[in-house]
C-alpha cells in the first residue's frame, strides 16, 4: 500500500509537469526505479502508465488546437509509425550508444526552447523558415526517440513546433500532447504484449497520471509564456544531467 500511494502521488506530479509542458518521465521514471523496478522494465512500465495522462491532457487540448487540424493530420501518421519503430528498436537492441546520445538530445531541445524567440526573430529577418527536409528529418528523429525511450521527447517536439507551426508556447504544448498520446499507444501495446510491464506499478502510476493530466493544461494556460519556457527548459536540463550520470 505505501508503494502504491507513492506511485499514485508520483503520477499526479508527473502528469501535471508533463502535460503543462515539462517532462513526465522526470518524475515517473525515477519513481519506478525507487521502488525497485529494473531500468528496462521501468522504461516500458512508464510508457504504459503515462498513456492515461496523455489521453486526459489531449481531451483538454481542444481550445488550444483550434485551426491546427492540418498540422495534426500531417504529423500523426509519421509520429505513430516511427514511434512504433523506436519501440521495436528498444525491444531488439540494447542501444548503449544511443543511450549515450540521449542526454545531449534532451539538453539541445531545452536550449532551443529557451532560444526560440530569438531564433524566430532571426527566421523572420532572414525571410525564410526551416526547409521541409530539415523539418521532416527532425520530426522523424523525435518520433523514433519517443518510441525508444521517450523522456524529453515532448520538449524536442515543442521546440520543433514552435519553430515551424505554432509560435504560442501553450498552444504548441497542446499540439504536442495530442500528437504524442497518439504516437504512444502502439508502443504501449507492444510492451504490454511482450509482458515486460510491471502491472501493479503501471496501474498505480497511471491513476495518478490521469489526475495530473487533467490539471496540467490549466496550469500551462495560466502561466506566463516566459515563465513556462524557463520551467520546461529547466526540467529538460535536469533530466539531461540525470540521464548523463545514470547511463
Amino acid at each position: 500500500m505505501p508503494e502504491a500511494l507513492f506511485l499514485v502521488a508520483a503520477g499526479v506530479v508527473a502528469g501535471i509537469i508533463g502535460t503543462a509542458g515539462g517532462i513526465t518521465s522526470l518524475v515517473a521514471y525515477p519513481a519506478l526505479l525507487a521502488v525497485g523496478i529494473p531500468p528496462l522494465a521501468a522504461n516500458v512500465t512508464n510508457s504504459v502508465a503515462l498513456i492515461g495522462s496523455g489521453l486526459s491532457s489531449a481531451l483538454r487540448a481542444g481550445p488550444d488546437v483550434v485551426g491546427h487540424g492540418r498540422t495534426i493530420r500531417t504529423w500523426l501518421p509519421v509520429s505513430v509509425a516511427l514511434s512504433l519503430a523506436g519501440a521495436a528498436l528498444l525491444v531488439v537492441t540494447p542501444g548503449e550508444v544511443f543511450d549515450r546520445i540521449v542526454p545531449f538530445l534532451v539538453a539541445a531541445g531545452s536550449l532551443v526552447l529557451l532560444l526560440q524567440p530569438a531564433i524566430t526573430r532571426w527566421q523572420t529577418a532572414r525571410g525564410r523558415a526551416l526547409s521541409r527536409p530539415v523539418v521532416g528529418v527532425a520530426g522523424a528523429g523525435v518520433a523514433v526517440y519517443n518510441g525508444y525511450f521517450g523522456a524529453g521527447s515532448g520538449i524536442l517536439l515543442i521546440a520543433l513546433l514552435l519553430l515551424t507551426t505554432e509560435p504560442v508556447l501553450h498552444r504548441a504544448n497542446a499540439l504536442k500532447n495530442v500528437i504524442l498520446v497518439a504516437a504512444d499507444i502502439l508502443p504501449a501495446v507492444l510492451f504490454a504484449v511482450l509482458g515486460a510491464v510491471v502491472w501493479h506499478a503501471a496501474v498505480a502510476l497511471g491513476i495518478g497520471a490521469v489526475i495530473g493530466g487533467l490539471i496540467g493544461p490549466s496550469v500551462a494556460r495560466r502561466l506566463p509564456a516566459a515563465v513556462l519556457r524557463v520551467l520546461i527548459a529547466g526540467c529538460g536540463f535536469v533530466l539531461a544531467v540525470y540521464l548523463f550520470v545514470t547511463t
